[in-house]
């Protein structure tokens, strides 16, 4: 049975830096919400699929992520390791509302 998605609220787009990301604590984990330069928002679990490298602290270009450790690259609107690496890390809902990011997570 899936349980529904609840959006927070987790503060207005101009607190994460363009090409940057915020990183959110969550009774479910960490989440690492990322801005690209075209302003949209996205946000996937804090650990790459490789050795659980701070996501939030990677290189964000495009709509992908560098992870600081090993230099994996992973797709912000997939979670998944661009080839030749391959695994996943997961995906959470985001959202733009009238400039405030919001996040859909497990009420």
């Amino acid at each position: 049975m899936h349980r529904p998605l609840e959006w927070k609220d987790i503060g207005p787009l101009t607190d994460i830096p363009v090409q940057g990301a915020r990183r959110v604590d969550h009774r479910e984990g960490r989440i690492a919400v990322f801005r690209t330069i075209d302003d949209q928002v996205f946000a996937l679990r804090d650990e790459c699929p490789h050795k659980k490298g701070p996501l939030s602290e990677g290189i964000v270009h495009g709509h992908a992520v560098t992870c600081p450790l090993h230099n994996w690259v992973i797709d912000l609107a997939t979670g998944f390791a661009k080839g030749p690496d391959e695994g996943c890390t997961g995906r959470i809902p985001a959202r733009l509302v009238d400039g405030r990011v919001e996040l859909g997570l497990v009420a």
